[in-house]
C-alpha cells in the first residue's frame, strides 16, 4: 500500500487541475504546467481535492502511483509559488553576470562562459558570486542548475567552482599532508 499514492491533493484557491484522458493541466497564478501520466494511473478530482488511483497491485504500478501523484502535487506547488536553487561560485576571479535572461559566467577559462536561459526559467544575481534558478517546474529548475554547475564542478584541493549553496564539499589534503 503506498502511503504517498494513496494521500488526497488538496487543491489550493486560484488553482485549476483538469484532467483529459491522460493528460493532466495545472493553471495558476504563475502560469500553466501539463504532464502526461501512465496509462496504469488514473486521476480523479472532486471539489479541490486530487486523488491518483492506480489500475492494479503491480509493482511497477505501484510504483508509479506514488509518482504520478508527488508530480501533480510538485506541478500545485510550483503554479502557486515558484521553485528555486541556489547556487554559489567560488574562486579568485570566478563571477557571473547578468545579461538579459542569460548568464555570463568567468570561470577561469580563457573565454567567458554565456549559458542561455530555457523556457520557463529566470535567473537572479544578488552578487557576483551567488546565482539563483527560478522556475515553476521543479524537474526543469534541477536540470537547469546541474547544467551550470557542470560548467565548472567545485574541485577537491582549493573548493573553486560553482557548487549548490546547501553543497559540502569534502576537501582533500594534497600532496604535503602526509
Amino acid at each position: 500500500m503506498s502511503r504517498i499514492g494513496n494521500s488526497p491533493i488538496t487543491v489550493p484557491a486560484g488553482v485549476e487541475v483538469k484532467v483529459d484522458g491522460q493528460k493532466v493541466t495545472v493553471k495558476g497564478p504563475k502560469g500553466t504546467l501539463e504532464r502526461e501520466v501512465h496509462k496504469d494511473v488514473s486521476i480523479e478530482i472532486n471539489e479541490n481535492i486530487v486523488k491518483v488511483l492506480r489500475k492494479d497491485d503491480e509493482p511497477a504500478t505501484k510504483s508509479l502511483h506514488g509518482l504520478t501523484r508527488t508530480l501533480i502535487n510538485n506541478m500545485i506547488i510550483g503554479v502557486t509559488e515558484q521553485f528555486s536553487k541556489e547556487l554559489q561560485i567560488n574562486g579568485v576571479g570566478y563571477r557571473v553576470q547578468k545579461q538579459g535572461n542569460d548568464l555570463n559566467l568567468t570561470l577561469g577559462y580563457s573565454h567567458p562562459v554565456i549559458f542561455k536561459a530555457p523556457e520557463g526559467i529566470t535567473f537572479d544575481v544578488p552578487n557576483p558570486n551567488t546565482i539563483i534558478v527560478k522556475g515553476m517546474d521543479k524537474e526543469l529548475v534541477g536540470q537547469t542548475a546541474a547544467v551550470v554547475r557542470s560548467k565548472r564542478p567545485p574541485e577537491v584541493y582549493r573548493g573553486k567552482g560553482i557548487k549548490y549553496a546547501d553543497e559540502v564539499i569534502r576537501r582533500k589534503e594534497g600532496k604535503t599532508g602526509k
